[in-house]
Parts: C-alpha cells; structure tokens; sequence
C-alpha cells in the first residue's frame, strides 16, 4: 500500500509541474509583451499599405492555441495587424512567395522565406519592413513560433 500511495503523489506532483510549465509558457509571453499599437496607430500606418489581407482562424494548421484573426496590412515600411493572435512565445513575421497554413507547408518554403521580425504583441501589431524589401516577390504574410516550430497563422496579401 505505502509503494502505490508514493506512486501516486510522485504521478500527481508530476503532472502538476508540468500543467504548471505549460501555464508559463503560454502566460509568460502576455506578461512581458510590450503595451500594443493603438487601432489609430495601426490605421495609420496601414494608410501607406499596398496590400490587404485577413488572418482567419480556421487555417489547416490552426487550433484552439495557434490563430490568428484581423486585418494584415503590408506596405513598404511596415506589416500591421488590427486583430489578434493567440499568445506565445518566440514569435516571428515572415514573407512568404506562396501561402501556406500548417508547419509542413513551412518547413518545406522556409528557406525561400524571408524572417521580417519578431512578434511581441498579441492585439494588434506593427512590424517594420527591412530596407529594400521588394514585396512583389512574395504574396504570403505569416506569423510561426520559432521555437517550437508552430504555424500560428497566415493570409496571402497579393
């Protein structure tokens, strides 16, 4: 009996050390965010966009803890999102040449890609552009989490 009572607080203490690490992943990112764009600021510079395109949640590679919803604008300085995005850590805006919306897809375009910046808000963003950028060679915007190789979200601009 003392041999199955050890069993079960060793099982019980495990699982919640882990329920405990995976509520700091997923609360740790809101905690240090910065404070987000305005929807002012956000209109604004999505007045200078070239293009417009919509995250949705229902994506192949989305769920209940990777989405994305809003209006993305792209224009020569800046990527904007007047929206949301599921928190997380680690999150980065890239180009892509073709839309693509699970990890797979991601994996298999990644080195045709272009890493734009990183991700710290999750209402509403801006992301500047690197200098130069030429945003007809890609038609794809999307958001991945970089260390856990998770698709968050994506929508094609062009």
């Amino acid at each position: 009996m003392k041999l199955r009572k050890t069993i079960l607080l060793l099982a019980s203490h495990a699982l919640v050390a882990l329920l405990g690490f995976a509520a700091g992943v997923y609360t740790l990112p809101l905690l240090i965010a910065p404070q987000a764009p305005t929807a002012a600021q956000v209109r604004a510079q999505g007045s200078q966009a070239r293009h417009t395109a919509q995250f949705r949640r229902e994506l192949k590679g989305s769920d209940a803890l990777h989405w994305g919803e809003g209006q993305v604008t792209v224009g020569p300085e800046s990527v904007a999102l007047l929206g949301e995005i599921a928190p997380g850590p680690d999150y980065k805006l890239y180009l892509s040449p073709r839309f693509v919306e699970d990890e797979a897809q991601v994996q298999a375009l990644k080195a045709q890609m272009l890493r734009v910046g990183d991700v710290k808000t999750f209402r509403n963003f801006i992301v500047p552009l690197p200098a130069g950028v030429d945003l007809e060679k890609y038609d794809t915007v999307l958001v991945w989490c970089e260390t856990f190789n998770e698709f968050i979200t994506a929508a094609k601009y062009r």
